[in-house]
């Protein structure tokens, strides 16, 4: 297994429900072929630009072990969830 990173920003005009249903489904989708190392909801903070014509989003930051085909999954879902504005995975070398 390899270490990993992801950071995600969701969108902020969604309520908090919703927004740990999003959480929920990526730590499943991780937990189901690895394991999280570190979980951290960062809450809402300003974007440094605009994006899809927001300029807030809850920030999560997600430390992980998994395959590379968890990574993949992950990956494929992020793009194509509406809840997510922008994602970045990472290979984690510390």
């Amino acid at each position: 297994m390899r270490k990993y990173e992801v950071m995600y920003i969701i969108r902020p005009d969604i309520e908090q429900k919703a927004v740990q249903a999003a959480v929920d489904k990526f730590q499943g989708i991780i937990s189901n072929g690895g394991e999280i190392t570190k979980h951290e909801v960062q809450g809402k903070r300003r974007l440094a630009y605009e994006i899809k014509k927001f300029r807030d989003g809850v920030y999560v930051l997600v430390n992980f072990n998994a395959e590379p085909a968890v990574v993949t999954e992950l990956e494929r879902l992020m793009k194509i969830s509406d809840e997510v504005i922008r994602y970045l995975i990472t290979n984690d070398v510390a």
